[in-house]
């Protein structure tokens, strides 16, 4: 039995290093300066306007018409779209490569309070699934930790990059996993006054593990002003005090409509920065979540009713009536091989009531804004961080093709382990006989 684990083990290591020798980028990104020339610019800020584009460096330098080419690298788009390049607000993206085999992916942590655990650090900028992701126009992701009460901190990476440090799109947010009210799922035996008691239990928990990190923070605070250092080793309740001093975003998962209305009051009660994800029945608390001015990631878009009895279009209609009431929502595909379908989603929220705008809003200006980065990402502005992508045609539909990907000024090979491996099967030698 250990020496076929072992030869199991093996084999998933080489298929690891053969998917990261063999079907990767077999050419470089270029950069500029770049000139995009007479296309439709969608800037999602500002209309559509016809015209062209100069990237110089990692920035947007110019939007206009007719600009003079200034010895740049000139690319025509007539009859071409331009888009700020799409944003996942929530995914595991470069944490994780094969779902079934455990020692390839780098989510999941053991404990129920490792707040200090930084997805960031265990990003692999070499994951075979990010170059698929881009070309499909996905530029730039937040990838999460899950596991526990409070699993860590997540991190937004813009897809491109040697380093995790290279990739760093300048957020990172603690994740939260709201205690749920209800059953775990139909295997769940628990009665209803188990469930009670343990739901009980759990908000106890977290309201004393939160009164602990206010205290901590107030202590910190006073240590710091009387230039002093505290006593002893807690990294958990330190990764928490930009959280209690409102520094940095909380990113409460929550999915229950009871339990939503549960992270609304507790959010409010501790005047806290925080957003609300998962958000799978927000449309219920639809209204609640506007009065209470939360934010929401909200996905997949692209999935099952979460009840019975539901309509079939739960799923597909749940961003659409959260932002008609005026919350502010972005889109997530909560995935790692599949991020590429973000646009998809877009597309299915857009066509059950949340409409073309309002869709192309949420993968791209709203998770800015959301994470603190609307000055640099999510729209075409002179000034702003120069991802980019050029399509065809409207890149919700499938039909679309996106030609060129540009993040953070560098021109992306359309490459992947898809277009490689159609390329190596399209004209097969030796052929079959």
């Amino acid at each position: 039995m250990l020496k076929s684990l072992k030869i199991f083990i093996s084999i998933c290591f080489m298929s690891a290093y053969w998917i990261s020798t063999e079907a990767q980028m077999t050419h470089k990104s270029e950069i500029g300066p770049f000139l995009l020339k007479n296309a439709t610019i969608h800037t999602v800020t500002r209309g559509d306007v016809v015209g062209d584009i100069r990237i110089v460096n990692e920035s947007i330098a110019e939007i206009g018409s007719n600009l003079d080419p200034k010895n740049a690298k000139v690319i025509d788009c007539t009859g071409k779209h331009i888009y700020p390049g799409f944003i996942d607000a929530g995914t595991h993206l470069g944490l994780g490569e094969i779902g079934a085999v455990s020692v390839t992916n780098d989510f999941q942590e053991i404990g129920d309070f490792i707040p200090q655990m930084d997805a960031l650090t265990a990003v692999n900028p070499n994951a075979v699934a990010i170059p698929v992701t881009r070309l499909n126009g996905v530029t730039t992701v937040i990838t999460y930790p899950t596991g526990g009460r409070w699993p860590g901190k997540a991190a937004m990476i813009d897809l491109h990059g040697y380093t995790p440090k290279q990739m760093y799109a300048g957020f990172k947010g603690t994740v939260l996993n709201f205690p749920s009210s209800g059953r775990r799922g139909r295997f769940d035996k628990r009665t209803d006054d188990e469930i009670k008691k343990d739901s009980e239990k759990a908000m106890k928990d977290l309201n004393d593990t939160y009164k602990n990190a206010v205290l901590f923070s107030k202590i910190d605070s006073a240590a710091l002003s009387l230039n002093m250092a505290m006593e002893g080793y807690n990294p958990g309740m330190r990764a928490l005090i930009d959280v209690v001093c409102g520094k940095e975003l909380l990113m409460v998962e929550v999915n229950k409509e009871e339990d939503i209305k549960n992270a609304i009051k507790w959010i409010k009660d501790n005047k806290l920065n925080a957003v609300i994800t998962g958000a799978k029945e927000g449309w219920r608390l639809a209204k609640e979540l506007a009065e209470a001015g939360i934010a929401v990631v909200t996905g997949p878009v692209i999935d099952t009713p979460g009840r019975d009895y539901d309509r079939y279009d739960a799923a597909y209609a749940n961003a659409g009536k959260m932002a008609l009431a005026g919350v502010k929502v972005c889109l997530r595909t909560d995935n790692t091989e599949n991020v590429r379908n973000l646009p998809f989603n877009a597309g299915f929220a857009a066509a059950y009531g949340m409409g073309k705008e309002m869709a192309l809003k949420a993968i791209t200006i709203n998770p800015a804004e959301i994470f603190g980065l609307g000055n640099l990402y999510g729209s075409i502005e002179k000034g702003k961080v120069a991802n980019l992508l050029i399509s065809d045609g409207d890149p919700f539909e499938t039909k679309t093709n996106i030609e060129k990907v540009f993040i953070r000024g560098y021109k992306i090979p359309m490459e992947s382990r898809h277009t490689l491996l159609y390329d190596e099967f399209l004209n097969r030698e030796p052929g079959l006989k």
